[in-house]
């Protein structure tokens, strides 16, 4: 039957070869339109069924047309895009087109399928139902429930038909495409994935409830039930629920309000520049709200590095916001990091409108708990208490948690708030700070991200631990804000719980306890733990085979200290991982590692990697300035300890032979060279505002690592700002500092802080033992040894780079000629400015001067010349001390040169009088 179809729509696009030329009027007569051309005779198909063809069909329709001959210039048909043949009646062919083929398909693919006053489409109930949906909920891609299976519509199927490889095709008035209903929750997990905004339309009303209800002739009454976001998904029960391991690391929705400040630091409603923000994250399927105020300057350092470290999944903006924070914003959820982007008004919340939708929302939840059941009391004060929390938010803040709220309304979640919400502060010192180029630079996911999945899973039970801050003041104690937990805790305080657990304490062996002896540590009489006991016996005989194991390891590896260690609770294979040691709060910060080892390049490199000592103390040695050969190692020693630090902080052993390290309360670092032209940042403003972030963030108990600071600009800028950026660090702040530089004249800073500062160098072997002069040889047989010696390092053997990254060789030795001049020069210049120290130490005066002018006077009357000549004399021997002394003083150096040769003509001239 399709073959009939496609022979008769081929039939009646085809030419019709039989027309007499002569029918056809010839272009060039305009006189010819004048009287009708005659009418040819053509046999019409019965056509008495409508199809709609798909785009394959379409396709195979216009390669069979595209075989058939064509007059110059044919028509194409504005459907399918298929030559058309002149018509006698073009009015009776566009009916035909309208009743044969697919409308129009401009309409199908915009965004809003509301129809224009000019469209007089006729819509099905269940399109119109569409219609209707689709311009109440314009962001939302919706999938309707329609039978057994969900249907996109318009713009939606284009999007599914992309997302998700399933087939589009046009039905009616719309482009439309389906999936099963049993699949829903995979189906919606992809689109979401792929940063939209799903809602899902069920039917409101059975079959038996419509045959009986007024609604019997009109459609199922349909209606959105959910909607899904990438920071709400995890959190609804129907589609929730993801394997471990799959998904996102973090779903966060952040929410950002900011207030713009003057000068001054007041607030402003104008500018831009400096700005407070309000910012609140909040993790809907653990139910953990993070919150901030804080004032940010015009590179919004402050806002990146609390996003980067949130890595939220959802984006709400509360509008206005300035252009800098946008476009920051904007850049993190660009159309590669797939984080999905929405706006909001706050202009609602002014004049104390946040703190009455925040109140409104918790007195409505305690009226609930009351009133559902009087038993949760205790919830109810608890929630009182909590209120008290939210009261105490500063206003941007509670702003911010205002818009959180309101947006997640629709969702149904604005409950998880009030219930058993964890709230934390941003500004509380129980954390360890990151700033953002130290989560950029470092490699951080790679070292911490198997670490952080077990600890993921006990932060969800919500137990606040107590905690000192430096005032020595508690923030929390043992506070538990999981419901599911608390409702635990109640069921084993009962009696019977309680009785039981007597007997089965009893039975624990309390000396096996006190050494963490567990395997000794239920004490088994009478068979009473028979699964106990063959427990026993099965570890006993997995300790024989791994004692067996071990000897052949050694051998395998060579290195017979190797040795099974207990991590977590599993026995892993960990080759010279440690324990670090924490030093107390009352003790000085100090950092001590021995035998420090890269955690990622160690892997690569494996028995290759050259392991390296730190020693910092804050009444002491706590600079480092590192200097060294390009490629030598400099950056890999700086990021090693900072990632031990980090390492050691979230629990993990550390790639070192000993550790003892302070509990720092952050990290900050200046690595790494990029601009960032979407936010107008040039290299060097980005470098700058980094250093600008640590001057003003870092404490005592901080550690900074600082990666060639200033090079981005000329090289007396970049050193006086590097040198006057370590010069704050160590007078100031006096904190851990690790700074790498290939400017030697950094190095003096010594000078000014004796036994705190200490220059190194990564060492390496030469050729040639000179080290002041530049050739070929020399820089291509540099040995590079990565350990880190004192003392500092005068060349950079930058042309060893260029010969690796293959430069060409002409290009490298122009460089190296290139270089040479520019040594000489300034080997000259300082053995000009020795000269000149010399001259300054001899009389130099013009009172001087013509002291010796005197005595060359008295010397040539003595000889008996006349007083003309003797007169000449002075006044050329004085010319002669003019010109040398400005010869000797002046920068310029052809100026010299030309001083130089005037001053010995008029020496020869005095000679040969």
């Amino acid at each position: 039957m399709g073959k009939q179809k496609q022979q008769v729509i081929s039939r009646f696009f085809a030419s019709k070869p039989k027309i007499p030329a002569a029918s056809t009027p010839p272009p060039s007569n305009p006189s010819s339109h004048s009287s009708p051309p005659p009418k040819p005779v053509i046999s019409s198909p019965n056509v008495k069924t409508t199809v709609s063809f798909s785009p394959s069909k379409r396709k195979l329709l216009s390669s069979h047309l595209a075989s058939t001959p064509k007059r110059l210039k044919p028509t194409l048909s504005p459907h399918t895009q298929n030559p058309v043949p002149p018509q006698s009646n073009p009015s009776l062919h566009q009916k035909f087109l309208q009743k044969l083929l697919e409308p129009p398909s401009p309409p199908l693919l915009e965004s809003s399928i509301e129809p224009s006053e000019s469209d007089h489409k006729k819509y099905t109930p269940l399109e119109q139902q569409v219609v209707d949906l689709k311009n109440k909920y314009r962001d939302v891609l919706l999938m309707v429930e329609v039978g057994y299976r969900f249907r996109f519509f318009g713009k939606d199927a284009e999007i599914a038909a992309k997302v998700l490889g399933i087939y589009a095709h046009v039905d009616r008035n719309f482009l439309t495409a389906s999936v099963p209903t049993f699949r829903l929750n995979v189906y919606v997990r992809r689109l979401v994935s792929a940063g939209y905004k799903v809602g899902v339309v069920k039917q409101t009303e059975t079959a038996a409830i419509k045959a009986h209800g007024s609604n019997r002739v009109g459609p199922f009454g349909r209606g959105l039930s959910a909607l899904y976001t990438k920071a709400t998904l995890e959190a609804a029960e129907d589609v929730g629920g993801k394997e471990e391991g799959c998904g996102a690391e973090s779903n966060y929705l952040v929410s950002v309000v900011e207030k713009v400040l003057d000068v001054s630091g007041s607030v402003s409603n104008f500018g831009g520049a400096n700005v407070r923000i309000g910012i609140v994250g909040v993790e809907i399927s653990t139910g953990d709200v993070v919150y901030g105020e804080f004032d940010d300057g015009v590179m919004r350092s402050g806002l990146e590095a609390v996003v980067l470290s949130l890595a939220p999944a959802e984006l709400l903006l509360g509008q206005p916001l300035s252009k800098q924070t946008e476009k920051l914003l904007m850049a993190y959820a660009g159309p590669a990091s797939n984080v999905r982007l929405e706006h909001a008004s706050c202009d609602c919340f002014k004049d104390g409108g946040a703190l009455e939708d925040v109140m409104s929302l918790y007195e409505k939840m305690v009226e609930d708990n009351l009133a559902d059941n009087v038993n949760q009391l205790a919830e109810a004060t608890e929630q009182r208490n909590s209120i008290q929390g939210v009261l105490n938010m500063p206003d941007l803040a509670l702003q911010a948690l205002a818009l959180t709220i309101r947006h997640l309304k629709q969702f149904g979640f604005e409950r998880i708030l009030c219930c058993g919400a964890s709230f934390r502060s941003l500004s509380s010192r129980v954390e360890m700070n990151l700033s953002a180029n130290t989560l950029q630079q470092l490699e951080f996911t790679a070292v911490i991200q198997a670490i952080l999945s077990a600890g993921k899973q006990l932060k969800r039970l919500h137990i606040n631990e107590e905690y000192e801050d430096y005032g020595c003041n508690k923030i929390g104690v043992a506070i538990v804000q999981s419901a599911l937990l608390r409702r635990l805790i109640l069921t084993a305080s009962s009696s019977k719980v309680l009785g039981n657990a007597v007997k089965l304490l009893s039975t624990l062996n309390k000396e096996a306890a006190d050494k963490g002896d567990f395997t000794d540590l239920i004490i088994i009489s009478k068979d009473q733990f028979p699964e106990v006991a063959r427990a026993r016996k099965a570890l006993q005989l997995a300790k024989e085979k791994l004692d067996n194991l071990i000897g052949l390891y050694r051998k395998q590896f060579r290195n017979h200290k190797l040795e099974f260690t207990c991590v977590s609770g599993t026995t892993h294979l960990v080759e010279n991982y440690v324990r670090p040691i924490f030093m107390e709060d009352n003790r000085p910060v100090q950092i001590q590692i021995h035998a420090g080892r890269h955690p990622v390049l160690e892997t690569i490199l494996q028995d290759n990697f050259v392991p390296n000592d730190t020693i910092l103390h804050a009444d002491r040695e706590y600079c480092q300035i590192v200097t060294g050969p390009n490629m030598g190692g400099k950056s890999c020693y700086i990021r090693q300890v900072a990632l031990i630090a980090m390492m050691a902080q979230v629990g993990s052993f550390v790639p070192a032979e000993s550790a003892t390290l302070p509990v720092l309360d952050a990290i900050y670092s200046r690595m790494g060279a990029s601009d960032s032209i979407q936010q107008g940042r040039s290299t060097f403003l980005e470098e700058l505002s980094e250093a600008s972030q640590i001057l003003h963030s870092c404490t005592a108990n901080s550690l900074v690592i600082i990666d060639e600071l200033g090079r981005g600009t000329s090289t007396h800028d970049g050193v006086a700002i590097a040198y006057a950026t370590l010069h704050y660090l160590l007078e100031q702040k006096k904190c851990m500092v690790l700074f790498v530089t290939h400017y030697p004249k950094i190095a003096d800073i010594k000078a000014e802080f004796p036994g705190s500062v200490e220059a190194y160098h990564v060492s390496y072997l030469t050729s040639n033992n000179d080290e002041g002069t530049i050739d070929s040889k020399s820089d291509h047989e540099i040995t590079y040894l990565y350990k880190l010696v004192p003392g500092v390092s005068a060349r950079s053997f930058g042309f060893k780079v260029a010969l690796l990254a293959q430069l060409p060789s002409s290009c490298i030795n122009k460089a190296m000629i290139m270089a040479t001049r520019l040594e000489t020069i300034e080997s000259s210049r300082a053995r000009k400015k020795s000269g000149e120290k010399q001259l300054q130490e001899t009389p130099s005066s013009d009172q001087e001067l013509e002291t010796q002018a005197i005595v060359l006077k008295s010397t040539a009357s003595f000889r008996g010349e006349r007083t003309e000549d003797s007169e000449e004399f002075v006044s050329a021997v004085r010319d002669l001390l003019s010109k040398l002394k400005s010869a000797t003083t002046d920068d310029d150096c052809a100026k010299s040169l030309e001083l130089f040769k005037e001053a010995q003509g008029i020496a020869n001239e005095l000679i040969n009088r």
